[in-house]
């Protein structure tokens, strides 16, 4: 298996950069090595050089999709985070509901964990009244593995006994060893191919925004680019939720602080 050269490394850290805004420390080279190694093998190219120049060639082909997935999935589970959750059922949803569908964005959803954890806060909140949910991401092949919403058992471990029961089915047979989130819930989210970076498509306002864990990779222009593309869609009072490890200070000058990681806007 050839090494990831550091000039290779930089090709591939620019294009990622322009393409998703993700700026790559230099501590990410193996992870890049790692999560492309097998697209050489797939291929049997030499370099990563040459892959580099084979997913260019394509122009927006499916391997330059396919590299792209790789390099911008992230770890996530059900209930990341939980107090955002409880800060949602207690001091957000009993305000809305009241004559117009309340309506959420998972602005960087991966592979649905979050999407599914919100939905479920919905419902038992919420009930049969009016609701909407839609989840973006970047990567096409973690939003194929969201909508089907079935994951292994082990995923389970942050879902509450009772949520687990009533909103997912276990497994058997061929599929023992893992659970399917009810259909019911899973038609009532949209699942939608959006680039943060780019110019966003019309998906309508909301109450509440989850931005969490991506920020992360942004240098500060970037940050303050993508706050300022997505706060348009945010309703006056609404909230914008980040991950507790980020913070939108020197970031916006529009969201006011209600707690680390909860802003609202005014």
């Amino acid at each position: 298996m050839p090494s990831l050269q550091d000039e290779e490394f930089q090709l591939f850290r620019r294009w990622l950069y322009r393409s998703a805004g993700i700026n790559l420390s230099p501590g990410k080279k193996a992870l890049v090595a790692g999560r492309l190694g097998k697209r050489l093998r797939h291929h049997g190219l030499g370099s990563y050089g040459d892959y580099f120049r084979l997913i260019m060639a394509e122009r927006g082909g499916g391997e330059l999709q396919t590299a792209l997935d790789l390099l911008t999935t992230n770890e996530t589970y059900f209930f990341r985070e939980p107090r955002h959750f409880d800060f949602l059922r207690q001091q957000v949803l009993p305000a809305l509901g009241r004559g117009r569908p309340v309506r959420l964005w998972s602005a960087a959803c991966s592979s649905g964990e979050e999407p599914y954890s919100l939905a479920m806060t919905l419902a038992e909140a919420l009930g049969a009244g009016p609701w909407e949910l839609v989840a973006s991401d970047i990567s096409s092949r973690v939003l194929a593995q969201a909508g089907r919403g079935q994951y292994p058992l082990s995923r389970a471990e942050h879902i509450d006994t009772r949520l687990l029961h009533k909103y997912c089915l276990k497994g058997v047979g061929e599929q023992e060893g893992s659970f399917l989130v009810e259909r019911r819930l899973r038609q009532r989210i949209r699942f939608m191919q959006i680039n943060l970076n780019q110019r966003l498509p019309e998906i309508g306002d909301f109450d509440v925004i989850f931005l969490r864990n991506v920020m992360i990779y942004f240098d500060l222009d970037t940050k303050r680019q993508v706050v300022e593309r997505i706060l348009p869609r945010l309703r006056p009072g609404g909230y914008f939720i980040v991950s507790h490890s980020e913070s939108l200070n020197g970031v916006s000058e529009v969201l006011r602080l209600v707690q680390p990681s909860i802003y609202r806007k005014p």
